[in-house]
Protein backbone atom coordinates (compact mmCIF):
# COMPACT_ATOMS: atom_id res chain seq x y z
CA UNK A 1 0.00 0.00 0.00
CA UNK A 2 1.43 3.35 -1.09
CA UNK A 3 -0.56 6.53 -0.52
CA UNK A 4 0.45 10.15 -1.02
CA UNK A 5 -1.60 13.21 -0.19
CA UNK A 6 -2.12 16.39 1.78
CA UNK A 7 -3.29 16.24 5.36
CA UNK A 8 -6.11 17.88 7.29
CA UNK A 9 -5.59 17.82 11.06
CA UNK A 10 -8.08 18.08 13.89
CA UNK A 11 -8.34 16.30 17.21
CA UNK A 12 -12.13 16.46 16.84
CA UNK A 13 -13.33 14.35 13.93
CA UNK A 14 -16.64 16.21 13.71
CA UNK A 15 -14.75 19.45 13.07
CA UNK A 16 -12.34 17.90 10.58
CA UNK A 17 -15.07 16.54 8.30
CA UNK A 18 -16.50 20.03 7.85
CA UNK A 19 -13.44 21.20 5.94
CA UNK A 20 -11.61 18.16 4.54
CA UNK A 21 -11.79 17.71 0.77
CA UNK A 22 -12.22 14.42 -1.11
CA UNK A 23 -8.87 12.72 -1.58
CA UNK A 24 -7.17 14.32 1.41
CA UNK A 25 -5.75 12.40 4.38
CA UNK A 26 -7.49 12.82 7.74
CA UNK A 27 -5.36 13.03 10.89
CA UNK A 28 -7.45 12.70 14.04
CA UNK A 29 -7.05 11.96 17.73
CA UNK A 30 -10.10 9.83 18.43
CA UNK A 31 -10.02 7.01 20.97
CA UNK A 32 -12.36 4.13 20.14
CA UNK A 33 -13.52 5.51 16.79
CA UNK A 34 -17.32 5.48 16.73
CA UNK A 35 -19.74 4.70 13.91
CA UNK A 36 -21.02 8.25 13.39
CA UNK A 37 -17.48 9.62 13.08
CA UNK A 38 -16.46 6.83 10.70
CA UNK A 39 -19.54 7.36 8.54
CA UNK A 40 -18.78 11.07 8.31
CA UNK A 41 -15.23 10.28 7.15
CA UNK A 42 -16.59 7.91 4.50
CA UNK A 43 -19.06 10.56 3.33
CA UNK A 44 -16.20 13.07 3.09
CA UNK A 45 -14.38 10.61 0.77
CA UNK A 46 -11.08 10.83 2.59
CA UNK A 47 -8.10 9.01 1.11
CA UNK A 48 -6.91 7.58 4.44
CA UNK A 49 -7.45 7.98 8.18
CA UNK A 50 -4.52 8.36 10.58
CA UNK A 51 -5.41 8.24 14.26
CA UNK A 52 -2.86 9.34 16.84
CA UNK A 53 -4.94 7.53 19.48
CA UNK A 54 -6.18 3.96 19.77
CA UNK A 55 -9.14 3.25 17.47
CA UNK A 56 -9.69 -0.14 19.12
CA UNK A 57 -8.95 -0.08 22.84
CA UNK A 58 -10.84 -3.37 23.37
CA UNK A 59 -12.96 -1.86 26.16
CA UNK A 60 -16.13 -2.34 24.11
CA UNK A 61 -17.17 -3.23 20.57
CA UNK A 62 -17.05 0.17 18.87
CA UNK A 63 -18.11 0.08 15.23
CA UNK A 64 -16.06 2.81 13.55
CA UNK A 65 -13.05 0.77 12.34
CA UNK A 66 -15.32 -1.80 10.69
CA UNK A 67 -17.05 0.94 8.70
CA UNK A 68 -13.76 2.34 7.38
CA UNK A 69 -12.55 -1.15 6.51
CA UNK A 70 -15.77 -1.95 4.64
CA UNK A 71 -15.42 1.31 2.69
CA UNK A 72 -11.88 0.41 1.66
CA UNK A 73 -10.34 3.41 3.42
CA UNK A 74 -6.85 2.69 4.83
CA UNK A 75 -6.84 3.29 8.57
CA UNK A 76 -3.77 3.42 10.81
CA UNK A 77 -4.02 4.09 14.55
CA UNK A 78 -1.73 4.36 17.61
CA UNK A 79 0.53 6.86 15.81
CA UNK A 80 1.20 9.16 18.78
CA UNK A 81 0.70 12.91 19.19
CA UNK A 82 4.08 13.83 17.68
CA UNK A 83 2.48 13.38 14.27
CA UNK A 84 0.15 16.31 14.89
CA UNK A 85 2.79 18.57 16.43
CA UNK A 86 5.19 18.10 13.49
CA UNK A 87 2.69 18.62 10.67
CA UNK A 88 0.75 21.62 9.42
CA UNK A 89 -2.53 21.56 7.55
CA UNK A 90 -1.90 20.94 3.88
CA UNK A 91 1.48 19.23 4.31
CA UNK A 92 2.19 16.32 1.99
CA UNK A 93 2.94 12.90 3.45
CA UNK A 94 3.46 9.37 2.18
CA UNK A 95 1.97 6.22 3.70
CA UNK A 96 3.60 2.84 3.12
CA UNK A 97 1.88 0.03 4.99
CA UNK A 98 1.82 1.14 8.62
CA UNK A 99 4.62 3.70 8.20
CA UNK A 100 4.24 7.46 7.79
CA UNK A 101 6.91 9.28 5.78
CA UNK A 102 7.64 13.01 5.92
CA UNK A 103 10.19 14.24 3.36
CA UNK A 104 11.20 10.65 2.54
CA UNK A 105 12.01 9.87 6.18
CA UNK A 106 10.03 7.51 8.40
CA UNK A 107 8.42 9.68 11.05
CA UNK A 108 5.75 7.50 12.66
CA UNK A 109 4.75 3.86 12.88
CA UNK A 110 1.28 2.69 13.79
CA UNK A 111 -1.10 -0.23 13.41
CA UNK A 112 -2.76 -0.78 10.05
CA UNK A 113 -6.31 -1.97 10.73
CA UNK A 114 -7.01 -5.20 8.84
CA UNK A 115 -9.77 -7.80 8.83
CA UNK A 116 -7.57 -10.06 10.94
CA UNK A 117 -6.64 -7.67 13.75
CA UNK A 118 -10.13 -6.13 13.75
CA UNK A 119 -11.66 -9.57 14.34
CA UNK A 120 -9.14 -10.30 17.09
CA UNK A 121 -9.78 -6.99 18.84
CA UNK A 122 -13.56 -7.32 18.62
CA UNK A 123 -13.32 -10.77 20.21
CA UNK A 124 -11.34 -9.37 23.15
CA UNK A 125 -13.75 -6.44 23.45
CA UNK A 126 -16.67 -8.86 23.57
CA UNK A 127 -14.95 -10.76 26.38
CA UNK A 128 -14.56 -7.48 28.29
CA UNK A 129 -18.19 -6.44 27.77
CA UNK A 130 -19.61 -7.76 31.06
CA UNK A 131 -16.99 -5.92 33.10
CA UNK A 132 -17.63 -2.69 31.20
CA UNK A 133 -21.39 -3.13 31.50
CA UNK A 134 -21.08 -3.49 35.27
CA UNK A 135 -19.08 -0.25 35.50
CA UNK A 136 -21.53 1.49 33.17
CA UNK A 137 -24.51 0.33 35.21
CA UNK A 138 -22.96 1.48 38.49
CA UNK A 139 -22.26 4.91 37.00
CA UNK A 140 -25.79 5.14 35.61
CA UNK A 141 -27.44 4.29 38.93
CA UNK A 142 -25.14 6.60 40.89
CA UNK A 143 -25.99 9.64 38.77
CA UNK A 144 -29.66 8.70 38.48
CA UNK A 145 -29.95 8.86 42.28
CA UNK A 146 -27.79 11.98 42.51
CA UNK A 147 -29.72 13.93 39.85
CA UNK A 148 -33.27 12.65 40.32
CA UNK A 149 -34.48 15.67 42.29
CA UNK A 150 -33.16 18.04 39.63
CA UNK A 151 -35.04 16.28 36.85
CA UNK A 152 -38.20 15.68 38.87
CA UNK A 153 -38.77 19.14 40.27
CA UNK A 154 -35.89 21.60 40.26
CA UNK A 155 -35.25 22.38 36.59
CA UNK A 156 -36.08 25.89 35.41
CA UNK A 157 -37.53 25.59 31.93
CA UNK A 158 -36.98 28.53 29.57
CA UNK A 159 -39.83 30.49 28.06
CA UNK A 160 -39.89 29.82 24.32
CA UNK A 161 -41.90 31.42 21.52
CA UNK A 162 -42.53 28.14 19.66
CA UNK A 163 -45.93 26.72 20.62
CA UNK A 164 -45.46 23.01 21.30
CA UNK A 165 -48.64 22.32 23.30
CA UNK A 166 -50.81 19.61 21.75
CA UNK A 167 -48.51 19.09 18.78
CA UNK A 168 -46.46 16.17 17.56
CA UNK A 169 -42.72 16.75 17.77
CA UNK A 170 -39.88 15.01 15.95
CA UNK A 171 -36.49 15.26 17.67
CA UNK A 172 -33.48 14.48 15.45
CA UNK A 173 -30.16 13.51 17.07
CA UNK A 174 -26.82 12.55 15.48
CA UNK A 175 -26.97 8.90 16.47
CA UNK A 176 -26.56 5.56 14.74
CA UNK A 177 -28.57 5.39 11.51
CA UNK A 178 -30.15 8.80 12.06
CA UNK A 179 -30.00 9.95 8.43
CA UNK A 180 -31.66 6.82 7.04
CA UNK A 181 -34.27 6.81 9.81
CA UNK A 182 -35.12 10.46 9.16
CA UNK A 183 -35.38 9.85 5.43
CA UNK A 184 -37.77 6.96 6.11
CA UNK A 185 -39.92 9.34 8.16
CA UNK A 186 -40.03 12.07 5.50
CA UNK A 187 -43.50 11.22 4.16
CA UNK A 188 -44.91 11.07 7.68
CA UNK A 189 -43.40 14.49 8.40
CA UNK A 190 -44.81 16.00 5.20
CA UNK A 191 -48.29 14.62 5.87
CA UNK A 192 -48.51 15.39 9.60
CA UNK A 193 -46.33 18.53 9.81
CA UNK A 194 -44.92 17.92 13.29
CA UNK A 195 -42.60 20.45 14.90
CA UNK A 196 -38.97 19.61 14.16
CA UNK A 197 -36.25 19.89 16.79
CA UNK A 198 -32.65 19.41 15.69
CA UNK A 199 -30.19 18.49 18.42
CA UNK A 200 -26.92 20.08 17.29
CA UNK A 201 -25.96 18.36 14.00
CA UNK A 202 -29.43 16.81 13.81
CA UNK A 203 -30.54 20.19 12.46
CA UNK A 204 -28.36 19.67 9.39
CA UNK A 205 -29.90 16.26 8.77
CA UNK A 206 -33.31 17.97 8.70
CA UNK A 207 -31.98 20.48 6.15
CA UNK A 208 -30.53 17.70 4.00
CA UNK A 209 -34.00 16.26 3.32
CA UNK A 210 -35.37 19.66 2.32
CA UNK A 211 -37.04 20.59 5.62
CA UNK A 212 -36.31 23.22 8.27
CA UNK A 213 -35.98 22.80 12.04
CA UNK A 214 -38.31 24.85 14.25
CA UNK A 215 -35.85 24.68 17.14
CA UNK A 216 -32.17 23.87 17.47
CA UNK A 217 -31.09 22.61 20.89
CA UNK A 218 -27.57 21.81 22.04
CA UNK A 219 -24.00 22.85 22.65
CA UNK A 220 -23.90 24.34 19.13
CA UNK A 221 -20.61 22.60 18.37
CA UNK A 222 -21.58 20.19 15.59
CA UNK A 223 -24.25 22.18 13.75
CA UNK A 224 -23.46 24.23 10.63
CA UNK A 225 -23.63 28.01 10.36
CA UNK A 226 -26.22 27.50 7.62
CA UNK A 227 -28.58 25.74 10.02
CA UNK A 228 -27.95 28.16 12.87
CA UNK A 229 -28.74 31.16 10.67
CA UNK A 230 -32.20 29.85 9.76
CA UNK A 231 -35.28 31.60 11.09
CA UNK A 232 -35.73 29.25 14.04
CA UNK A 233 -35.39 29.24 17.80
CA UNK A 234 -31.98 28.41 19.26
CA UNK A 235 -31.68 26.93 22.76
CA UNK A 236 -28.16 26.62 24.13
CA UNK A 237 -27.52 23.77 26.56
CA UNK A 238 -25.77 25.25 29.60
CA UNK A 239 -24.03 23.57 32.51
CA UNK A 240 -25.85 23.61 35.83
CA UNK A 241 -23.57 26.47 36.94
CA UNK A 242 -24.92 28.56 34.07
CA UNK A 243 -21.86 28.58 31.82
CA UNK A 244 -22.53 27.74 28.18
CA UNK A 245 -19.61 27.59 25.71
CA UNK A 246 -22.02 27.53 22.77
CA UNK A 247 -23.05 31.12 23.44
CA UNK A 248 -19.80 32.49 22.02
CA UNK A 249 -20.45 31.01 18.61
CA UNK A 250 -23.97 32.42 18.42
CA UNK A 251 -22.78 35.84 19.54
CA UNK A 252 -20.12 35.80 16.83
CA UNK A 253 -22.84 35.08 14.27
CA UNK A 254 -25.06 37.82 15.69
CA UNK A 255 -27.87 35.39 16.52
CA UNK A 256 -30.35 35.45 19.38
CA UNK A 257 -30.68 32.48 21.71
CA UNK A 258 -32.11 31.14 24.96
CA UNK A 259 -30.14 29.12 27.51
CA UNK A 260 -31.35 26.01 29.30
CA UNK A 261 -29.19 24.94 32.24
CA UNK A 262 -29.51 21.23 32.99
CA UNK A 263 -27.37 18.14 33.63
CA UNK A 264 -27.34 15.36 31.08
CA UNK A 265 -27.11 15.38 27.31
CA UNK A 266 -28.59 17.83 24.83
CA UNK A 267 -30.85 15.09 23.51
CA UNK A 268 -32.20 14.65 27.06
CA UNK A 269 -33.11 18.30 27.45
CA UNK A 270 -34.60 18.54 23.95
CA UNK A 271 -37.05 15.73 24.68
CA UNK A 272 -37.69 16.98 28.21
CA UNK A 273 -38.46 20.47 26.91
CA UNK A 274 -40.93 19.08 24.36
CA UNK A 275 -42.60 17.07 27.12
CA UNK A 276 -42.84 19.93 29.60
CA UNK A 277 -44.20 22.29 26.94
CA UNK A 278 -47.09 19.91 26.28
CA UNK A 279 -46.17 17.91 23.17
CA UNK A 280 -48.80 15.34 22.19
CA UNK A 281 -46.16 12.87 20.98
CA UNK A 282 -42.37 12.96 20.87
CA UNK A 283 -40.86 10.95 18.03
CA UNK A 284 -37.11 10.58 18.54
CA UNK A 285 -34.66 9.76 15.75
CA UNK A 286 -30.99 8.87 16.31
CA UNK A 287 -31.26 8.37 20.06
CA UNK A 288 -28.54 7.02 22.33
CA UNK A 289 -30.02 4.16 24.33
CA UNK A 290 -27.34 1.64 25.33
CA UNK A 291 -23.83 1.26 26.69
CA UNK A 292 -22.08 1.30 23.31
CA UNK A 293 -24.01 4.39 22.18
CA UNK A 294 -22.88 6.30 25.25
CA UNK A 295 -19.32 5.03 25.40
CA UNK A 296 -18.88 6.05 21.78
CA UNK A 297 -19.80 9.55 22.93
CA UNK A 298 -17.21 9.36 25.70
CA UNK A 299 -19.83 8.94 28.44
CA UNK A 300 -19.45 6.23 31.06
CA UNK A 301 -23.11 6.15 32.09
CA UNK A 302 -26.61 7.27 31.13
CA UNK A 303 -28.16 8.37 34.41
CA UNK A 304 -29.86 11.47 33.01
CA UNK A 305 -31.23 9.60 29.99
CA UNK A 306 -32.60 6.89 32.28
CA UNK A 307 -34.45 9.53 34.33
CA UNK A 308 -35.75 11.44 31.32
CA UNK A 309 -37.12 8.31 29.66
CA UNK A 310 -38.86 7.25 32.86
CA UNK A 311 -40.53 10.65 32.97
CA UNK A 312 -41.55 11.12 29.32
CA UNK A 313 -42.00 7.47 28.31
CA UNK A 314 -45.78 7.69 27.92
CA UNK A 315 -45.35 10.21 25.09
CA UNK A 316 -42.08 8.98 23.58
CA UNK A 317 -41.91 6.99 20.35
CA UNK A 318 -38.34 5.92 19.66
CA UNK A 319 -37.86 5.59 15.90
CA UNK A 320 -34.25 4.40 16.13
CA UNK A 321 -33.72 1.73 13.49
CA UNK A 322 -37.03 2.50 11.76
CA UNK A 323 -35.39 2.43 8.32
CA UNK A 324 -34.03 -1.09 8.87
CA UNK A 325 -37.60 -2.37 9.25
CA UNK A 326 -38.93 -0.58 6.18
CA UNK A 327 -35.84 -1.27 4.07
CA UNK A 328 -34.10 -4.36 5.46
CA UNK A 329 -30.67 -5.08 3.99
Amino acid sequence: MLIKGSVVIDKKTKNLVKRILPGQIAIISHRDLDEIAAESLVEARVKAVLNTDNSLSELYTNGGPKILLAAGIPHIDCLGNNLISHLAEGDEITIKGNLIFINHDVFAKGRLITDKNLTQNMKIAQENSNEQLCKFLNNTLYYAVKEKDIFLSELEYPTIRTNIKGKQVVVVIRGKGYKNDLLSMKEYIKENRPLLIGVDGGADAILEIGLKPDLIVGDMDSVSDEALCLNCERIVHAYTNGSAPGIQRLKALGLDYITFAAPGTSEDIAMLLAYEKGAEKIIAIGTHTNMIDFMEKGRNGMGSTFLVRLKIGNKLIDAKGFSTILNPV
